[in-house]
């Protein structure tokens, strides 16, 4: 059982990463060429949808968060530092603007989200809301 479950987690962190290509290269404002892409997870609690970005040495002032039509979209700049007289041996960390959008695909309240930025990690949560589209509803027959 364990081997099974370990086999559906790995297969959808795949299918996670190639959504996540396909929705940077489909960027949904058509907007291309960011220098890189940050990973991202999403969360749901009873109560809440969490939203959780990695973002390592961005600063609060060089980001922008927003939400649209069910998209959040994340914006930003991460700066290089400068290097005095050194040259790189190695240059593995990326740089530059990013932009990410990510569909969230329950019922949410955006107008009450709280966005946190601690230690490179960006923690938006969305109180969740009942979802009203597609429930049931009872409809009472009356005779004539």
């Amino acid at each position: 059982m364990a081997k099974e479950l370990g086999e559906l987690l790995e297969v959808a962190r795949i299918q996670s990463e190639i959504n996540r290509l396909f929705d940077n290269l489909l960027d949904l404002d058509g907007e291309t060429g960011s220098a890189w892409i940050p990973n991202a997870d999403i969360l749901e609690t009873r109560d809440a949808l969490v939203l959780k970005v990695e973002l390592p040495g961005v600063a609060p002032e060089n980001l922008s968060v927003s939400v649209q039509s069910g998209h959040v979209t994340i914006v930003g700049d991460k700066n290089q530092p400068l290097a005095n007289n050194a040259r790189f041996h190695a240059a593995e960390r990326q740089f530059g603007s990013f932009r990410r959008t990510i569909h969230i695909g329950a019922p949410v309240n955006s107008r009450m989200a709280e966005a946190v930025l601690d230690n490179g990690l960006l923690r938006i949560s969305f109180p969740k809301v009942p979802n009203r589209r597609g429930e049931e509803v009872p409809v009472e027959v009356k005779s004539s």
